[in-house]
Order: C-alpha cells, then structure tokens, then sequence
C-alpha cells in the first residue's frame, strides 16, 4: 500500500511548468517585479562566477608559480556569465509575463 502526500482541499502541485520555482510563483510578477528579479540574478552570477574565477586564479597562481592577472576574471568570466543569466532570465520571466496578460485580454 502506497501513501500520498498530504495536500489541502482544491491545492494543486506546483512544478516548473505552470510558472513556479521552489514555491515563488514566477507567472503572478508584474512587469517590474520580472525586471527586479531577472537583474537580481544576473548580479549573483556575475559575482558567483567571479569569485570562483579568482579562486582558481589563486590556486593556479600559487601552484604554477603563475601570473595570471586578477583582472581577467572579471573582464573574461564574471562579466560574460552574467549577462548570459541576466539575458536568459529576462526571457524567461518576460515570456511568463506576457502569456499572463494575453490570457487576460
């Protein structure tokens, strides 16, 4: 005998498709809440990806005996990653923001 999961009355499950992630419900955000949150995640991956880059750098410079500039983890990871993230979120939320309103109208 198997067991569900319980839910409440009328609650459906949340997945990816119908706009959710981890709970936040992405389809209900306004026009400017997207635009919040599609920027917000290209600064944390430009300074995800940076600061991995300069961990590498260091190791790499340490263990080599290297000279890598510190610079070239902004200018040729950090950067490019997060325009990529801030590009594809973007997208993303501003798909979801117009098959809400279209299916107003």
């Amino acid at each position: 005998m198997t067991q569900s999961s319980p839910t409440v009355a009328g609650q459906t499950s949340r997945s990816f498709a119908s706009g959710y992630f981890f709970g936040v419900p992405l389809g209900d955000l306004g026009w400017f809440a997207s635009l919040l949150m599609g920027v917000a995640s290209g600064f944390i991956a430009f300074f995800a990806s940076t600061f991995c880059a300069i961990a590498f750098i260091l190791v790499y410079n340490t263990a080599m005996h290297g000279s890598i500039d510190f610079a070239l983890s902004y200018r040729l990871v950090g950067f490019p990653t997060g325009i990529v993230v801030m590009a594809a979120a973007l997208a993303y939320l501003a798909m979801l923001w117009f098959k809400r309103i279209l299916r107003r109208s």
